[in-house]
C-alpha cells in the first residue's frame, strides 16, 4: 500500500478545486448561452470555437484559455471578466464593477440602442479606473504564460 503525504493531500485539493471551478463554469455558461436563445452550434458558429470543444467546456471537462473564454463572453454579450471570475482566472475584486455592466447586457427588455446608451453612462461614471475587456485579456494572457497552470488553448 502507498503511504499519502501531506503534498498529496494538497495535490488532491487543488485538483478538486478546479474541476468545480471548471464544472461551475461550465454551468453558468451553459446557462447565459440559453438565457440568450443561442443553440451550441449557433454559439460555436458566434464565437469561432468548434462545437465540440464548447459542449466539452459546458460539461466540465476542459478549461479553457482566456483568449477562448474573451470570444465566448463577445458572443454571449456578457463581459469577459465575469467568466474569467467563473474559471478562477480573476479575483471577483478585480471585477466588480462588470456585474452591473452585465446585468445591463443581459435584461431582455431593453433594446440593443438603449443597452449601448446605459453603458456609455454608467461608464462615464465610473470613470476611467474600470479596464476594458481587451486590457484585462492582455493582462490575464500574460498573467497566464507565467504560471505553471496547465489548461487547454483549443478552439
Amino acid at each position: 500500500m502507498a503511504k499519502l503525504t501531506s503534498t498529496d493531500g494538497v495535490t488532491g485539493a487543488v485538483k478538486d478545486t478546479v474541476k468545480d471551478t471548471v464544472g461551475g463554469l461550465g454551468e453558468y455558461l451553459r446557462e447565459q448561452r440559453r438565457q440568450a436563445q443561442l443553440s451550441l452550434r449557433q454559439l460555436a458558429e458566434e464565437s469561432d470555437v468548434s462545437n465540440p470543444y464548447l459542449s466539452q467546456i459546458e460539461r466540465g471537462l476542459r478549461r479553457p484559455s482566456a483568449e477562448v473564454l474573451q470570444q465566448i463572453a463577445k458572443a454571449l454579450r456578457i463581459s469577459a471578466e465575469s467568466l474569467y471570475v467563473r474559471a478562477g482566472i480573476l479575483d471577483v475584486d478585480r471585477s466588480g464593477p462588470r456585474m452591473v455592466e452585465d446585468a445591463i447586457a443581459l435584461d431582455p427588455r431593453l433594446t440593443e440602442r438603449q443597452k449601448s446608451t446605459l453603458l456609455d453612462i454608467y461608464r462615464s461614471f465610473v470613470g476611467a479606473d474600470v479596464a476594458t475587456g481587451d486590457e484585462l485579456a492582455l493582462e490575464l494572457s500574460e498573467q497566464t504564460e507565467n504560471t505553471n497552470v496547465q489548461e487547454d488553448t483549443a478552439p
